[in-house]
């Protein structure tokens, strides 16, 4: 539970962050979205078979549907499907052979 609600309070700040202080420094025209880089570093460096990632995604995504246009739960079913497919993508296609002494 600890874990959850440090993982909520990052990602608050860096919320914060990004929309506060990042949105007036564009590169070439366009803000970084470090709210989805790390999304998407979490899901892919978190083992397969944890869920911290899923969890991580709806957070973001509900950070994003409070500051959109769009209606609540888009930006959560976006990144939460994400998620799950990154997860999917890692259990099913990508080998990791751990050299371990014999």
């Amino acid at each position: 539970m600890k874990n959850l609600i440090l993982l909520l309070l990052f990602f608050y700040l860096l919320f914060i962050f990004q929309t506060s202080f990042l949105a007036h420094f564009p590169l070439k025209g366009y803000i970084i979205n470090l709210l989805l880089i790390v999304t998407f570093l979490f899901n892919i460096l978190e083992a397969p078979e944890k869920n911290k990632g899923i969890f991580a995604a709806g957070i973001v995504g509900f950070f994003w549907d409070i500051f959109s246009e769009k209606f609540i739960g888009y930006h959560i079913l976006i990144l939460v499907i994400l998620a799950l497919l990154i997860k999917t993508i890692l259990v099913r296609y990508v080998r990791i052979k751990i050299l371990a002494p014999r």
